[in-house]
């Protein structure tokens, strides 16, 4: 049996003006009432006289309005005394888009929750790392998502928790601290309080166990990753199959597999897409990085995407029409690791997809850490800033000005001076990124659309985009291109990535043409 996973925070996006959705009620009890399952993750609801909140699609009959309350976020719902319901599991839908198009305080603080950080490095960890105090954080995730970030982060690991319960066979105390709750007894008051079941009735309704061991040490879990419809893989997945780095990436048997450096340890990732899901087997160190390793997954695909929101926005420009209408529901490609996203960004300046992958393979073999992949190919996790902080040239085949501007890079980067991760802010990044010398703005631009995840990032000069713009009509010139994408905002990164699939290249073919393994 694969579990559903993912980690419903709140509401959406425009056209559907997800924003403070849950305040309407009206359109919210519309939305239950059409049991259309695109408002997942946007809201849920909650019935007061079972108790019980839900999924807008959830299959049950429809309560009496009377009786409806709608939240922000399932942390809310269960802050208020509300368990989560059996049948349609409002803890394992899509997650919302509206936090991957904000970069204000609120959204980054959310991403970094989505990470682990609350679990990591306390509330205190949380609050310096965006930049506020642990008040002013509060009062604002408060005001807007209706909880707070311990509320926020004990939601997730009720999610993490039931997971490992429904799926292995580990003993609840390894469970316990794998989800990051501080002590077995806190563990269990909580999954009974949010689950009104204990673990043990919890493990004995589920049908099969999906964890065994592939290599000492190691844990292998299958999940479910739900995603928003329509789902265009092919765009996502021949993108990271033709970029795939040997080694630290691999296509097999139809699945993209790679490496993972995690907070505990390492883990291997097998990827496989489906029309309305994306399976994924996890082998991890530590169970306790399993809600990371999701997050990090979710987010190297892109799957808590708006698809509907892109659609109608790019749809309105008779230029671009087609293009969406062919391929409806593309997702960026992003990272599982915005340090490796930049690096590789800088690697791959003015080269092919094949160079690039060539010069990155020779770092992750000579730096990065052995891994050890008894399913597949895979040797190497990709090196921290700090193992590439004294790089032998001999392992560098490229100019000397680009050797220059990685190094500048990763000191950046290991003194602190750059921040790159799921909650730094945008335009920040973007400006000091510009700072580092050789870095101009095709390569700013690439970590902000592919390794930071901003939906408006728009590398005008990208030859690929320059070619698909000259095909449909529009203007090649890097200036004039950048005035006519501006009908296109917010979502800009999605129409590079439309325009990208118009080229008869490698990273629109999945699965690839030849072995990327």
């Amino acid at each position: 049996m694969d579990h559903d996973v993912g980690f419903p925070l709140v509401l959406s996006v425009p056209p559907c003006n997800g924003r403070g959705m849950y305040d309407d009620f009206d359109r919210c009890y519309r939305a239950v009432q059409s049991r259309d399952c695109r408002f997942d993750g946007w809201f849920v609801t909650a019935v007061l006289t079972t108790g019980i909140y839900c999924r807008p699609s959830c299959p049950v009959r429809l309560p009496l309005a009377r009786n409806v309350r709608f939240y922000p976020t399932a942390a809310a719902a269960q802050r208020a005394g509300f368990r989560a319901c059996k049948r349609c599991r409002p803890d394992a839908s899509p997650g919302s888009p509206e936090w991957n198009i904000r970069s204000d305080a609120v959204a980054r603080a959310m991403r970094l929750i989505a990470d682990g950080v609350v679990d990591r490095d306390g509330v205190t960890g949380l609050a310096a790392r965006v930049g506020y105090t642990t008040r002013q954080l509060e009062r604002m995730l408060q005001a807007e998502v209706g909880a707070g970030p311990l509320a926020l982060a004990r939601a997730q690991r009720v999610q993490t928790a039931r997971v490992l319960i429904e799926t292995t066979d580990l003993p609840f105390s390894d469970i316990a601290f794998a989800a990051g709750f501080a002590s077995i007894r806190q563990f269990n008051d909580t999954v009974r309080s949010a689950c009104d079941s204990t673990p043990t009735t919890l493990r004995q309704k589920a049908s099969q166990r999906q964890w065994h061991d592939p290599s000492p040490g190691a844990q292998m879990l299958a999940l479910r990753l739900p995603v928003r419809t329509p789902f265009a893989y092919e765009g996502v997945f021949g993108h990271l199959a033709a970029s795939a780095v040997p080694g630290c990436e691999e296509v097999r048997d139809g699945a993209y597999r790679r490496t993972l450096r995690l907070p505990s340890g390492y883990g291997i990732v097998s990827l496989t897409p489906r029309p309305d899901h994306v399976s994924a087997t996890l082998v991890l160190e530590h169970v306790r990085d399993l809600a990371t390793a999701i997050a990090r997954c979710r987010r190297l695909l892109d799957l808590d995407a708006d698809p509907e929101a892109v659609i109608d926005a790019l749809s309105s420009d008779a230029d671009l029409r087609a293009v969406v209408t062919k391929a409806p529901g593309q997702r960026i490609p992003r990272t599982v690791d915005e340090h490796e996203l930049a690096v590789r960004a800088v690697l791959g300046q003015q080269v092919s997809t094949g160079a690039a992958r060539t010069h990155t393979a020779r770092l992750v073999h000579a730096y990065g850490s052995a891994v050890n992949d008894s399913a597949g190919g895979l040797t190497h996790a990709f090196p921290t800033v700090t193992q590439l902080a004294a790089i032998d040239p001999a392992h560098l085949a490229v100019p000397e000005a680009r050797r220059r501007s990685l190094a500048a890079l990763i000191g950046a980067l290991a003194d602190g001076d750059l921040t790159l991760d799921p909650g730094c802010d945008w335009e920040q990044a973007r400006a000091r990124l510009l700072a580092v010398p050789g870095i101009g703005p095709w390569t700013a631009e690439i970590i902000a659309m592919r390794g930071l995840g901003d939906p408006d990032a728009f590398p005008a000069s990208d030859l690929g985009v320059r070619l698909a713009a000259e095909q449909l009509g529009l203007p090649a010139d890097p200036r004039a291109l950048i005035d006519r994408s501006a009908r296109w905002r917010p979502w800009r990164s999605y129409a590079v990535q439309h325009l990208w699939t118009t080229l008869d290249h490698s990273v629109n073919h999945w699965p690839p043409k030849e072995k990327t393994s």
